[in-house]
Order: structure tokens, then C-alpha cells, then sequence
């Protein structure tokens, strides 16, 4: 079989709306991956029968026998991951990993020239410079799946050769917007998962609270569309209607409006350039108002933290995202209060050894130190 999808992270937030969307379309992917959830994996690879499927290490006897009596392969480990994404026959490789799980299987899809559909932003962040280098080199595209990163990417599509002044993402504020440092001292897991907007994993809803997700989306960009962080902004946007925005340097500005519903931007990363009829619910303008401002920096300062660690490059991102996989876990687990999560994810980026030019394995390193000092100050 040639063509088809391979879904990595099938479990989880993005990776159902991904089958949402392949369900819609009486499409059948090719591969399904999952990191522990066997029980899911099993009930989607029983409904999809995908050629196989790929689990944790630990979880390949359970996923076994409930697949026994079908004709899907199993398989376990990273190395049947980042097989899985070097798929022959050129499929769309949908990363839907969370963390820098998924910066291994990238680099399997890119250098095996399959297509990469881009929803774990991890993957740019620790090592987006060599990752980007190498997708041009072997003529991969990388799609992105992010819906500020999708709305970019819809407003250049046409303006080849024309120059970007600003990139201009958006971010509803998350559930603490307007809030105090103050008053964030007393948010529980429980708050900071309730978001407004916007149906996602419980690591990206945290990150949104605290706004670390939009500035791992300042370093994203810059790395998608190559440009310097200075031309990316942020703008709270609260009704989450307008997704990103293009001004060019004439002053005219594009932007990409829609339903807050990640299956319209995976389904454009899955069927470009074409666009399809899709199962997200169309925007009314009937009474819509839209309102812009600027983000709240001080309390919010992992934003700042984001774009020290881009202009610092060498391993300071991958610090800071390793740091910060920690500390929300830890968060989340009730080991770590919430403001204490801001302060040591700016902590480590500056505890962690500085590599200037970093391998493959100083990344992976960078992220191991950053955890253990994480890990270190909470436990």
C-alpha cells in the first residue's frame, strides 16, 4: 500500500480528531501508535484495522492478546515508533506525540521523505534548526497541524516572493486571564485544566494556562517560516475566532478565521493543497465581535523565558522544554504548586550546562539534566 496516514499519538486529544477526521472521509490509516493506552489503541486499531500498530515497551503483552484475533501486527519500543513514521510508501506522518517523545520519530519521517503533519511542537523547539535543515535537504514537506501555525500557513499560501513586517498568532488567555500573580497562587490542577476554549490533552492545557504553549509557538514559527522571533507577536484574542494573522510589509494583513476545532487544521495538513468539506461547524459573523490585546508579560513570563531561550540557541530550548515536561507533570501529579512551576522552568534553562552547537544527543542529554533538576526541586 502506498500513500495512506500513519497516526502517531492515536489516544490522544489530537490524535482522535485526527480519526474524527479520517472516519469522516471512510479513510483508513495505514499505522496507529499510542504510549500506554492499550485499551484504547486496541478499540480503535478493532475499528480502523490499520496494517499495525505500535504501544510502549511495557504495555506490548496487554495490547497483544486484546488484538489477537485480528490480522493488525503489534509491535513495542522507539524503535518500532520510529519505524512506523519511515513507513515506505510515502504516507502523511501525523506526529501527534506530546513532548520530545516525538522529536525521534520526526527525524525517521523526514529522512525517509515522508510527510510530516506537525502537531508535536516539541520536535521545532529542542531542535528545530537541524530539523528544518534536514526536511529542505530531503525535500520534505512540514505541515503544520498547530492551529496558529495552520492560519500562517493558509495566509502565505499565494504570497511567494512578498515580504512578512510580523507574524501576529493569537491566544485566548487561557482560564487565568486578567488574573494576578497573586491570585494564581492557589490554582489547582483541577482550574488550570478547565480551559475556554479549546478541547486538548491535559499537558497543553496546563501550558496554555501558563502560557508556556505560545512561547514554544513564538520558537515554532520562527523555525516553520524563518523568521527572527522579533517578528512574531502574540495578541490575546479571547473569542478564539481569528487563528493567526500575516501582515505584510505593505500593511495589508490576512487572516485565518474558523471555529476553535483542531479538526479543520489537521484536516488541511492531511489533504494539501486541497481543501475538503470537513465536519467542523461553520462561522456565523452574525453579532461576532473580535477583540485583540496585548499579552500580560510579567505574570505570564515564561513568554519572556521562551524568547530568551531562542535568541541564547544552542541547547537553551531544549532546557527549557525538558524543564518544563517536568514541572507540569509534577504539577499536575500534586508535587509542585503552580507558581512554583514558573519559577523552576526559568531556573532551569540557567542550571542546565550551555552547548553551543548541540548533537542529537546533547539535545537528549540537555532534556534528561533539565527533568533531574526539575525533579530535583519539587520532590
Amino acid at each position: 500500500m502506498t500513500g495512506g496516514v500513519v497516526v502517531l499519538g492515536a489516544t490522544g486529544s489530537v490524535g482522535r480528531q485526527a480519526l474524527d477526521v479520517l472516519r469522516a472521509r471512510g479513510e483508513r490509516p495505514r499505522v496507529l501508535t499510542a504510549h500506554r493506552d492499550a485499551a484504547g489503541l486496541a478499540a480503535l486499531c478493532r475499528e480502523f484495522l490499520p496494517e499495525a500498530c505500535v504501544i510502549a515497551d511495557e504495555k506490548y503483552n496487554e495490547l497483544k492478546l486484546l488484538l489477537a484475533d485480528t490480522p493488525v501486527r503489534v509491535s513495542a519500543g522507539p524503535d518500532a515508533l520510529c519505524a512506523a513514521a519511515a513507513l515506505p510508501g510515502r504516507p502523511v506522518v501525523l506526529n501527534a506525540i506530546v513532548g520530545i517523545g516525538g522529536l525521534l520519530p520526526t527525524l525517521a519521517a523526514v529522512r525517509t521523505g515522508n510527510t510530516v503533519a506537525l502537531a508535536n511542537k516539541e520536535t521545532l523547539v529542542v531542535y528545530g534548526t537541524q530539523v528544518m535543515r534536514e526536511a529542505r535537504e530531503n525535500g520534505v514537506p512540514i505541515l503544520p497541524v498547530d492551529s496558529e501555525h495552520s492560519a500562517v500557513f493558509q495566509c502565505l499560501r499565494g504570497e511567494d516572493g512578498n515580504r512578512v513586517r510580523r507574524l501576529l498568532l493569537t491566544a485566548s488567555g487561557g482560564p487565568f486571564y486578567g488574573k494576578t500573580r497573586d491570585e494564581l497562587r492557589a490554582v489547582t490542577p483541577a482550574l488550570a485544566l478547565a480551559h475556554p476554549s479549546w478541547r486538548m490533552g491535559p499537558k497543553i492545557t496546563v501550558d496554555s494556562s501558563t502560557m508556556m504553549n505560545k512561547g514554544f509557538e513564538i520558537i515554532e514559527a520562527a523555525h516553520l517560516f524563518g523568521l527572527p522571533q522579533e517578528k512574531v507577536e502574540v495578541l490575546i484574542h479571547r473569542e478564539s475566532v481569528v487563528h493567526s494573522m500575516v501582515e505584510f510589509e505593505d500593511g495589508a494583513v490576512k487572516a485565518q478565521l474558523s471555529k476553535p476545532d483542531m479538526r479543520l487544521c489537521i484536516q488541511y495538513a492531511l489533504t494539501y493543497p486541497s481543501r475538503c468539506p470537513s465536519p467542523v461547524e461553520p462561522l456565523s459573523f452574525t453579532g461576532l465581535t473580535l477583540g485583540f490585546e496585548a499579552p500580560d508579560t510579567d505574570t505570564f513570563f515564561l513568554l519572556k523565558k521562551a524568547r530568551e531561550a531562542f535568541d541564547r540557541g544552542g541547547n537553551a530550548c531544549a532546557a527549557l522544554n525538558g524543564a518544563n515536561e517536568a514541572a507540569v507533570a509534577a504539577f499536575l501529579a500534586g508535587k509542585l504548586g503552580y507558581l512554583e512551576l514558573f519559577a523552576l522552568v526559568a531556573r532551569a534553562m540557567d542550571a542546565v550546562p550551555y552547548v553551543a552547537a548541540p548533537s542529537l544527543e546533547d539535545i537528549l542529554e540537555t532534556d534528561r539534566a533539565a527533568r533531574a533538576f526539575v525533579n530535583g526541586g519539587c520532590c
